[in-house]
């Protein structure tokens, strides 16, 4: 039956199960010890193995993929080769590695039945892949009623020993929500481990807000990674064929669910991978403006280097996005009190920027002829050309240009 098939099939229950399930689906369900387990078979021919505690079980999927394996534009070694970039760079990000090894990360994602908080709402899928020194392998934990948390947890933490976890927006969604769920069985399961935390969403709107009208990872995946899902379901789908399958126990719903958690999963190697390449200036594809974005990021987070050199690279021409850095590349010739260099640079915006930036590196220009070189005419005439470029917009720039020639026109009167 084709994943259309099933959804038609399943858009009946999408008012009537769901409605029902809410009130009694989430109670403590009896153990089950003993007792056969549904659809096994069915369950065994897409690698899903029950995973027993005393009275309970859960469901295990391993997947394993070998290093030569495309995801997109990328191979699963890449991810290995951005490792050692981060281990081999001075720079200080926060998605850097330096310091850990390809198998001290781990990549992770949920499934839950909605999109809330709060302890109303269940993981029934936790996913993980990571690299094991020669393949990367992929694991997948699923509830088979929401009575057997304990078995879930157990499968899931009793081999989690990592340094750093990826997600995508996890620390918002995914991580807090295992918190919430962990509470309510903390007395029979391990403690979680305090992990580190790459969120790739955060990254991703920071290099790629311009281009893309939104940041979800099926976007970022088709435009960025150059990777796209056939016959994918849809992820705000998975509650719906996950109460269905509380219901009636057939697997056939979930299988699809699982393959849509797994490449969730295999996209944040990739797109780990990606990112570092952007960072590092390894990726031969980056866009000017992309450029610019990191270039951007590293003088957000003071890396006044790495900035520069980023930067640099774009400075060729009078195009946007070369302005634009040497627009960036003044400010940080201002913080480091190199005065020519910064005048230099500014001069070059104004004669080649657009009007907003033009008005800002006259502003930049006047505050050094002023307080630096102590030449007024030189500060006066920037002052009255910001105010031509301008206009008369009698807003609060405006009135602090005006304020700023007056003063000056006072100035040259003492002098």
């Amino acid at each position: 039956m084709s994943i259309k098939n099933k959804l038609n099939r399943l858009k009946a229950h999408i008012r009537t199960e769901k409605d029902d399930l809410k009130s009694e689906a989430f109670a403590i369900l009896p153990n089950k010890g003993g007792e056969d387990i549904p659809f096994l078979e069915k369950w065994r021919e897409f690698g899903v193995l029950p995973y027993y505690t005393d009275h309970d079980y859960c469901f295990i999927r391993e997947v394993k993929y070998s290093l030569d394996t495309m995801h997109g534009k990328y191979r699963y070694s890449d991810y290995l080769q951005a490792v050692a970039a981060w281990n081999d760079s001075a720079v200080n990000h926060p998605l850097s590695a330096k310091g850990y090894q390809p198998d001290e990360l781990f990549f992770f994602d949920t499934e839950t039945t909605g999109l809330g908080g709060g302890a109303g709402n269940t993981i029934f899928l936790l996913g993980h892949a990571s690299f094991n020194g020669k393949e990367i392998v992929l694991k997948q934990h699923i509830l088979p009623q929401p009575g057997s948390e304990v078995p879930l947890y157990l499968s899931f933490l009793e081999n989690i020993d990592y340094a750093k976890m990826v997600t995508y927006n996890g620390k918002a969604f995914d991580w807090p929500q295992v918190k919430t769920r962990h509470t309510l069985i903390r007395e029979h399961v391990p403690k979680l481990p305090p992990f580190g935390h790459f969120d790739l969403y955060h990254a991703a709107r920071r290099i790629w807000k311009h281009r893309l009208e939104s940041v979800k990872l099926s976007m970022v995946e088709k435009e960025i990674l150059a990777f796209e899902r056939k016959d994918d379901v849809p992820g705000f789908l998975a509650p719906m064929i996950y109460f269905d399958f509380v219901e009636r126990k057939d697997p056939e719903g979930m299988i699809g669910i699982l393959k849509h958690n797994e490449l969730d999963i295999l996209s944040l190697i990739t797109l780990y991978t990606h990112l570092s390449y952007q960072l590092l200036g390894i990726d031969q594809a980056q866009t000017g403006k992309e450029t610019f974005e990191v270039g951007r990021w590293y003088s957000y987070l003071g890396e006044t280097d790495a900035a520069e050199e980023v930067f640099s690279k774009l400075t060729e021409g009078n195009q946007v996005e070369a302005v634009k850095a040497k627009h960036a590349l003044a400010f940080q010739a201002k913080k480091k009190q190199n005065w020519p260099e910064a005048v230099s640079l500014w001069e070059e915006v104004v004669s080649q920027g657009d009007s907003l930036s033009q008005v800002e590196a006259c502003i930049e220009l006047a505050k050094i002829y002023e307080h630096r070189y102590k030449n007024m005419d030189k500060a006066l005439g920037v002052t009255e050309q910001a105010l031509d470029i301008y206009g008369r917009q009698h807003n609060r720039v405006y009135d602090d240009l005006l304020k700023r020639m007056n003063r000056l026109k006072r100035k040259q009167l003492k002098k």
